[in-house]
């Protein structure tokens, strides 16, 4: 976009504004003369912030928080006992791809807790297992 219409933009959104102004469009709003509460994520980029805003004002939730929603879903099935081998293992496929892809977008804080609390929940529950109980009692 060329400087002499990106001008020609901004003075009609301005004059837009002006005239809004003038009519008493912008009077009674709520939270007039307060300053705004941005409770942005200071670890999503500046340049997706308004957009992660605008998702969260319509009530949408960011990828990355849905992956993280149900990374805590399959850790809490992880640790639960009684799921049938196949369903245990396409959420271990499953998670592991989101794991990745959180990995992938940056979030690698994020996903190295998530692989920590994997590990643990597998751990509890290999400790809680027959095989490790038995063990147990005869040591």
């Amino acid at each position: 976009m060329n400087i002499a219409r990106r001008l020609g933009l901004d003075a009609l959104v301005e004059g837009r504004i002006e005239a809004a102004i003038a009519r008493g469009e912008f009077d009674n709003l709520p939270g007039a003369g307060r300053p705004l509460a941005l409770d942005d994520d200071p670890l999503v980029p500046q340049e997706l912030r308004v957009a992660y805003r605008l998702l969260k004002n319509a009530g949408y939730v960011p990828p990355e928080l849905a992956q993280i929603a149900e990374i805590n879903q399959l850790l809490g099935a992880v640790s639960r006992a009684g799921l049938p081998d196949d369903e245990r293992a396409a959420g271990r496929r499953r998670l592991r791809a989101l794991l990745i892809g959180l990995e992938l977008a940056g979030r690698t804080a994020t996903a190295q807790a998530a692989w920590q609390q994997y590990g643990e929940a597998l751990r509890q529950r290999c400790d809680r297992s027959p095989i490790a109980v038995s063990r147990r009692a005869a040591a």
